[in-house]
């Protein structure tokens, strides 16, 4: 009854700030406490609970040094020109006929580079959707294929939080993760573009608006070795450096280019660090690169730490043993994937944030899972990319919102939909072929 109440007060508070529009760090605080209060309900002393909040933050505590780097790693990249010079010759290459797989491949590209969701929806994704805009195209379609895209790379980018997040839980590698992501995701990505160039109405579409370029081009100087940067990131990536290192090589570079290339001064580049990029008196500029530093980082460090703490209670605790039982028993009929599948969906839905959806399914699955690096895929292929798809989930509901689409584009969001479906049809083809294989053995 404890559990249920504790539970109940909880979604109870998430839903206050989601009908209120008050920011769900402050529901995560609140269930800090009530969760807390529920261990030392329990029996366990405030000394023994705190032992168990450490230690769940214990299991993220590395992930917290990615983000600041992250933080510094997209202030630098903007003011330094890389993304300016992706997104300048990105524009360019766009052809009209095929505008939404190029929409969707564009925000793929961005959201690897950079590992952020959000970022690439407020570079390459608004700009798409205003030449979408412009052109008269399927708002619904092409902020779809924004989704799919931004989603693309913080799935499996090297620098995206998200993945640093499961790696951090999952105890694996990130370079081998990516490894098996590319695997599980071929088909899916084939998939969406071919249905992006088939769904696609792009008739009216034959001027791609350069406008954006024109503007990149005169407030940077988009000389060939701003990409330095971002070309690192990938060498480095494919040499399978430790990615802390990686990105501060990144940033020390983009620094360079920064004091010598876009002229900055040394205390401009300490405050760009820290607060941000911020354009120059030109308001169009700022809404398109505006953003990064180290400050960005705080309020996703915050909900991670808080959403983290929760997990060293949830293991050490009978808290969620109802719902564990229950996933079990669901997943003899569905496979162990359809049951990670359901979690992700209920989680999502109830705590509004990738984070903690990724944190909980990642609890109630290891049951299921005694193989780390197969667990980390289906934390990969379900919580990562189902959250999103949730329209009150920030996951979704900001890029969403940061693009001027609407809720009704998730429709299209395909490629988030084909990973989960993909990977459960697989599961359970091998699921039946091994029911299969025992039968004909034991007939034998």
């Amino acid at each position: 009854m404890a559990e249920i109440i504790t539970i109940g007060i909880f979604l109870a508070a998430l839903c206050i700030c989601i009908i209120g529009k008050v920011q769900i760090l402050y529901a995560l605080i609140f269930g800090l406490f009530c969760f807390t209060g529920y261990s030392i309900y329990e029996g366990n002393s405030i000394k023994v609970t705190m032992g168990m909040l450490w230690k769940g933050v214990a299991k993220v505590k590395t992930i917290l040094i990615v983000f600041a780097l992250i933080g510094l790693l997209t202030a630098v990249w903007r003011a330094g020109g890389t993304i300016p010079f992706i997104l300048y010759h990105a524009i360019s290459i766009i052809q009209p006929r095929i505008f939404v797989l190029c929409t969707f491949l564009l925000c793929c590209v961005m959201s690897f580079l950079t590992g952020t969701s959000f970022g690439t929806a407020s570079t390459m994704g608004v700009i798409c959707m205003m030449l979408s805009n412009s052109a008269g195209l399927n708002p619904l379609l092409t902020g779809g294929a924004v989704l799919s895209g931004i989603f693309f790379g913080d799935r499996c980018s090297p620098m995206s939080s998200s993945a640093q997040l499961v790696c951090a839980l999952t105890k694996t590698d990130i370079y081998e993760n990516i490894k098996g992501m590319t695997k599980t995701s071929i088909v899916p990505l084939i998939f969406t573009c071919i249905f992006y160039v088939f769904a696609a109405k792009t008739g009216g579409l034959n001027i791609v608006d350069t406008s954006s370029a024109e503007l990149f081009s005169k407030s940077f100087n988009l000389e060939w070795i701003t990409v330095i940067p971002a070309i690192l990131i990938l060498l480095l990536a494919i040499l399978h450096i430790d990615v802390k290192y990686a990105m501060g090589i990144s940033i020390l570079t983009g620094c360079i280019i920064c004091l010598t290339i876009q002229g900055f001064t040394v205390s401009k580049l300490i405050s760009c660090l820290i607060f941000g990029y911020q354009a120059p008196d030109n308001p169009r500029l700022a809404l398109l690169l505006n953003g990064g530093g180290l400050v960005s980082m705080f309020r996703v460090g915050a909900i991670v730490t808080i959403s983290s703490s929760y997990s060293g209670i949830f293991s050490q605790t009978k808290l969620l043993n109802g719902v564990r039982s229950l996933i079990q028993k669901i997943s003899r009929y569905i496979t162990s994937f359809g049951g990670a599948v359901v979690i992700a969906i209920f989680f999502s839905g109830i705590s509004c944030n990738q984070t903690l959806a990724v944190i909980i399914t990642e609890q109630m699955s290891s049951d299921l899972y005694t193989d780390k690096k197969e667990l980390a895929m289906v934390l990969e292929n379900t919580a990562i990319v189902i959250a999103p798809l949730i329209p009150w989930s920030i996951a979704g509901a900001v890029p969403i919102t940061t693009i001027g689409a609407t809720s009704g584009c998730l429709i299209y969001a395909v490629y988030l939909y084909a990973l989960p479906i993909w990977n459960f049809i697989i599961t359970l083809l091998h699921t039946r072929i091994d029911i299969r294989d025992k039968f004909i053995k034991s007939s034998i």
